[in-house]
């Protein structure tokens, strides 16, 4: 398995469905290092600890974080399960970006952009960070997002450990049609 794979099915023990392997998380996220290498063995292939030290130091998006002594694990945001990874409110940017596929574009210009299964929307700050999102889903659309205004009208933003930006859902009247890559 390549080291993707396997954090890809981190995410969705430490994000999204820990009872499929098992593996319990508190109430801040955190899972014990041990227990998530069983189950990534149980499941997958074995993973020794030196190899999950790489996939989490060399994950391109910061998914994951250690504590201080290495024994527990978590993702830093994107969960579906109710956590609380101990977030602080931030005041944000005047704008940050919203990357997704031209296919929901439609569903976001009636909406807003809601955070659906997640606890929190992701906002990027560049549009490059944001056209990398919406390309995961098709061809990518971004939105500019007036953030600053939102916060202003008392909208809450929090700054994850891996920079992405986090709210609860943003109405349409924050959101500004950026661009589109037409390649």
């Amino acid at each position: 398995m390549t080291d993707t794979e396997i954090s890809r099915y981190m995410a969705l023990l430490l994000r999204h469905k820990p009872e499929i392997a098992g593996l319990v998380l508190d109430k801040q996220g955190w899972a014990d290092v041990d227990m998530l290498l069983k189950c990534i063995s149980e499941n997958m292939e074995p993973v020794s600890f030196e190899r999950l030290c790489e996939i989490v130091k060399n994950d391109s998006k910061q998914r994951y974080s250690f504590n201080e002594d290495k024994s527990r694990i978590r993702a830093n945001q994107g969960h579906s399960v109710n956590v609380d990874v101990g977030l602080k409110a931030a005041v944000p940017p005047e704008y940050l970006y919203h990357g997704t596929a031209t296919r929901f574009v439609e569903s976001i210009d009636s909406g807003g952009i809601i955070r659906k299964t997640r606890l929190y929307v992701h906002l990027s700050r560049d549009t490059e960070t944001a056209t990398q999102v919406g390309m995961r889903h098709g061809k990518p659309f971004i939105y500019r997002v007036r953030s600053g205004e939102m916060a202003r009208d008392g909208y809450v933003f929090y700054l994850s450990e891996n920079g992405v930006w986090l709210t609860e859902n943003v109405p349409v009247k924050y959101l500004e049609k950026t661009w589109q890559d037409d390649t």
